[in-house]
């Protein structure tokens, strides 16, 4: 894959932040850098197997303001889904926010139809999607964010695979015992055509893969101690070390 020049600036920079562990003030459009150069520059950063993918800015208010007309997607190679606990020290500048993901038993492609994407679905877990934006403050363009994998840091996962009709009411996150956010299921759509548009933008979905679909909740600092992520009688529980 062929970076342009004003790509290969993006990616160094965002490639050096990350290694010495400081963070970027955006440069707006200054980087010349379109969404696609953005996706390219992701993978360059990002490269080798993945075990799924994330959507963010799933709500229409959220990408008007980005100035986009779609949702944005990351990878998720291993590293980015720990068993059970994750440690600040590894971050950035972390925020936190309660999610679904699917995971797929057979493969979608890139024309599937939406019949044929929840055919595919095994069931859904709970999340806890743990960000970590390189740009200072989380003040960035949509090429910026892009290009820096959607600000993936750590995608916490559940074990209790749940059925579609459990995806209902409301998904809270705890800190500490606290409430600290919550949002509605119902606003995170229809999985199936989230898949379908995710698998036209990757070339196709594996089977075992997992896809957190985003939040429906805003994304708040996390902290030391417990995170959890409830939706009904479901609860995932994480623990987060200083």
């Amino acid at each position: 894959m062929q970076l342009s020049w004003a790509e290969r600036e993006l990616m160094e920079a965002i490639r050096d932040a990350r290694t010495r562990r400081y963070t970027l003030k955006s440069r707006g459009e200054a980087w010349n850098v379109d969404l696609a150069g953005a996706y390219r520059v992701q993978a360059a950063l990002q490269a080798g197997p993945v075990k799924g993918y994330k959507l963010g800015l799933i709500s229409p208010a959220k990408q008007a303001q980005m100035g986009i007309t779609s949702p944005i997607w990351g990878r998720l190679p291993a590293r980015m889904l720990p068993d059970g606990s994750v440690s600040l020290q590894a971050f950035l500048q972390p925020r936190v926010e309660p999610e679904v993901a699917v995971v797929l038993r057979d493969p979608v492609g890139p024309d599937a139809t939406p019949g044929a994407a929840w055919s595919a679905v095994a069931g859904f877990v709970l999340c806890a999607d743990v960000l970590d934006s390189v740009w200072e403050g989380y003040r960035f363009t949509a090429a910026e964010v892009v290009a820096d994998n959607a600000s993936g840091g750590a995608c916490l996962l559940g074990e209790r695979l749940l059925a579609p009709d459990q995806l209902q009411g409301s998904l809270r996150l705890y800190l500490n015992g606290r409430l600290a956010a919550e949002g509605p299921v119902a606003s995170l759509g229809d999985p199936a055509l989230q898949l379908c548009w995710l698998a036209r933008q990757t070339g196709g979905l594996a089977p075992g893969q997992v896809v957190p679909l985003g939040s429906p909740a805003s994304a708040v600092p996390l902290e030391p101690g417990l995170v959890e992520v409830a939706l009904g009688d479901t609860c995932l529980v994480c623990q987060v070390q200083a």
